[in-house]
């Protein structure tokens, strides 16, 4: 009887495992990469927030910097190319340069961004040159003219813009120009006189009219006005009638262009009077509506 209790119990199997299906193993790695994951982006956010990510950063780059400075790379000159009107402190400040200091604390994109600000300097380029040289390169505005504006002269320069400086009294040999939109006009226009260079040499201001045109007075006080629309073709036909009969050595004061097929010349009042004693005279007018632009004194 025991023998066979024995064998009966034999036959009784044990319970199986339950076998997880085959798709939920990599759900469930997926899971746990996801929470490893979202973990360590929200343990670096607190520390982001906190600022000691960024305290670290610093604290390697200062060491860093520290370092390369031990081993000989460090500000030992500042070459540069180019600078003619710029004061070299101003460089040297815009780039913050200090002899012996790191090379690598010169962030040159910044530098040359400071550079450009200055009122001189059009375009700068600013380079670190190992070991411990900072190149920089200056392409500085050249002034055209001077522009006359609320009781004061500014230079403006060939692109037209104004150059925010006040000492000026070394450009007094410039062309003066007048009015409120003339700097932006004023390269086209000198462009449009050199095509008559003996005339242009007698041109000392420009006043904008009107901001459509021009009014240029001569050495000899002589106000010629430019029409609105061609004035380049104008301009060429009065140098011409100067050429072959010499119309600005005449007793006049102003000499209308404006009109497309005529002249106008405006003569002294002294000489309308010889010319046309039977008519009354009127004054003649100012050469210059805004008054006559001053030049700079040269300091002596």
């Amino acid at each position: 009887m025991r023998f066979l209790k024995r064998r009966a119990a034999s036959r009784i199997k044990a319970p199986r495992r339950r076998v997880a299906p085959r798709w939920l193993k990599p759900a469930l790695k997926g899971t746990a990469a996801a929470l490893v994951i979202g973990g360590i982006g929200f343990g670096a956010g607190w520390l982001w927030r906190a600022g000691l990510i960024q305290h670290a950063a610093a604290m390697v780059s200062d060491n860093a910097m520290t370092s390369s400075a031990a081993v000989g790379l460090k500000v030992d000159d500042v070459l540069v190319v180019g600078r003619a009107e710029t004061p070299r402190a101003d460089v040297l400040a815009a780039i913050g340069a200090v002899r012996g200091m790191p090379i690598f604390a010169i962030d040159p994109t910044a530098a040359k961004a400071r550079l450009e600000q200055l009122p001189w300097v059009r375009m700068a380029t600013v380079e670190r040159r190992l070991p411990g040289t900072v190149f920089v390169r200056l392409a500085e505005r050249e002034p055209i003219a001077l522009w006359q504006s609320q009781g004061r002269l500014q230079l403006v320069d060939r692109e037209g813009t104004a150059i925010a400086v006040r000492d000026v009294e070394n450009f007094g040999h410039l062309p003066i120009v007048v009015g409120d939109d003339a700097p932006a006009h004023t390269p086209a226009l000198l462009a449009m006189l050199a095509a008559e260079p003996d005339m242009a040499s007698r041109v000392g201001a420009a006043v904008r009219v009107g901001q459509r045109r021009w009014n240029l007075l001569l050495d000899n006080g002589i106000e010629l006005r430019l029409p609105e629309t061609d004035a380049g073709r104008a301009w060429a036909w009065v140098a011409n009638l100067e050429r072959e009969h010499r119309v600005l050595a005449r007793d006049v004061t102003a000499i209308d262009l404006r009109l497309p097929d005529r002249l106008v010349v405006r003569l002294a009042p002294d000489a309308e009077r010889t010319a046309l004693p039977s008519k009354p005279t009127r004054s003649a007018p100012k050469s210059i509506p805004a008054g006559t632009p001053a030049r700079p004194a040269k300091s002596t």
